[in-house]
C-alpha cells in the first residue's frame, strides 16, 4: 500500500498511476459507514480489476472554511484516520492538503485535477459528497463533470435505528459520556492516545497508582466522570479504570484542563514519558466531590469492581 500526500497544485500525472477505484471523504472516524464506502470501492475494483484508492483530506475543512470559529476535535486525527484506513487493505491513500487555494478550486477543476488526472476509472462516495468551491460539486453534477472519462457509485445512508450514522453524530456521542453507542457506531471503541506524565501521586497515597495520562489536544474526549477502559502499553493489552476531571475532593478551583488518570489492573510497571492508547468502553459515574477520603476510597473500590467486571466478559 502506499501513501501519497498532495498539496495543491500538485505535479502528479495520470500515466504515473495505474487504472483505480477510488473513495472519496474526509472519513473522520472511519466508522461503519465510511467503512461502506471504502469497501464498496475494494469490491468495484476487484470487480473491474483495478487498484484501490482512497482520498482523504487534512485539516478539516472547517480549520480551512471557518477561522473564527472554534476547531472541529476530531475522532481520529490524521495518522490515526491512516492507519485504520490501512487496516482494510486499499492499494492507495491519498491525503490532500486542504489550503485556501484548494478550496477555492471549481468543482469541474477539482475532478480534472485530483480524479481524472490520477487515472481514476470509477469513483465511490457517500450520497451527500460534495466537492469543489463551496461544496458546489454534488454527487448529481459528477457526471457532468466527469466528462465521460470516469463512473461512479453512490452509497446511500448507512443508519442504526433511523439514525444517519456520520462523525457528528458520534461526536455528540462521545460528549454526552455515550460510549457504548459511539462504540457501536465506529465499529470499535473509541480510543485516545496520550503520553504518561508526572501527576500529584494522591492515587499511590491511597492505595489506587495511576499513570497520568497528557493527551493531545486533537482528541475529542468525554465528559468528566469514571469509566472502565482498555489499555495498550508497548503491544500489551490491560484492563483499567479511568478518572477524567478535576478531582474536587482535592481541589476547590477548577483548573484549566481535566486531568486523566488510569488505574491498570494488575500492573506496576513504571511507565513515565511512554505513549500509550487507551479505549472508552463504558461511563461508569459522573465526577463528584466527597466528603472525606475514607469516603473517596470506598467509591473507588466500587468503581474499580464495576469495571472490572464489566471488561472481563469483553
Amino acid at each position: 500500500m502506499e501513501i501519497i500526500r498532495l498539496t495543491h497544485p500538485h505535479n502528479l500525472k495520470q500515466i504515473e498511476l495505474p487504472e483505480m477505484v477510488l473513495a472519496l471523504g474526509y472519513f473522520d472516524g472511519v466508522h461503519k459507514g465510511h467503512k461502506k464506502v471504502i469497501q464498496t470501492a475494494k469490491e468495484k475494483a476487484k470487480e473491474f480489476n483495478l487498484k484501490s484508492g482512497v482520498m482523504t483530506f487534512d485539516p478539516h475543512p472547517s480549520v480551512v472554511l471557518r477561522k473564527n470559529s472554534k476547531p472541529i476535535q476530531l475522532l481520529t486525527p490524521v495518522q490515526k484516520k491512516i492507519h485504520l484506513i490501512q487496516e482494510l487493505s486499499v492499494d492507495y491513500i491519498f491525503v490532500v492538503q486542504f489550503t485556501e487555494d484548494f478550496a477555492d478550486l471549481l468543482p469541474q477543476q477539482f475532478i480534472d485535477q485530483y480524479i481524472i488526472n490520477l487515472n481514476v476509472k470509477h469513483v465511490v462516495a457517500g450520497f451527500d459528497f460534495t466537492y469543489g468551491k463551496l461544496g458546489k460539486g454534488t454527487m448529481e453534477t459528477l457526471p457532468f463533470h466527469s466528462r465521460d472519462f470516469f463512473n461512479h457509485t453512490i452509497v446511500e445512508k448507512q443508519t442504526d435505528h433511523d439514525r444517519k450514522i456520520s462523525s457528528t453524530l458520534i461526536r455528540e456521542l462521545i460528549q454526552s459520556g455515550n460510549v457504548e453507542y459511539a462504540h457501536q457506531l465506529l465499529g470499535r471503541p473509541h480510543g485516545s492516545t496520550g503520553t504518561v506524565i508526572h501527576g500529584e501521586k494522591r492515587g499511590s497515597k491511597i492505595g489506587f497508582p495511576t499513570a497520568n495520562i497528557f493527551v493531545n489536544k486533537d482528541y475529542i474526549l468525554p465528559p468528566t466522570g469514571v469509566y472502565a477502559v482498555k489499555v495498550q502499553i508497548e503491544g500489551e493489552s490491560y484492563n483499567g479504570v479511568c478518572n477524567i476531571g478535576y478531582k474536587p475532593t482535592f481541589h476547590q478551583e477548577k483548573s484549566a484542563q481535566p486531568s486523566i488518570e488510569v488505574h491498570i489492573f494488575d500492573f506496576n510497571s513504571q511507565i513515565y514519558d511512554l505513549e500509550i492508547e487507551f479505549s472508552w468502553m463504558k461511563r461508569i459515574r459522573s465526577e463528584k466531590r466527597f466528603n472525606s477520603i475514607d469516603n473517596l476510597v470506598k467509591q473507588i473500590k466500587r468503581d474499580k469492581k464495576e469495571a472490572y467486571d464489566y471488561l472481563r466478559n469483553i
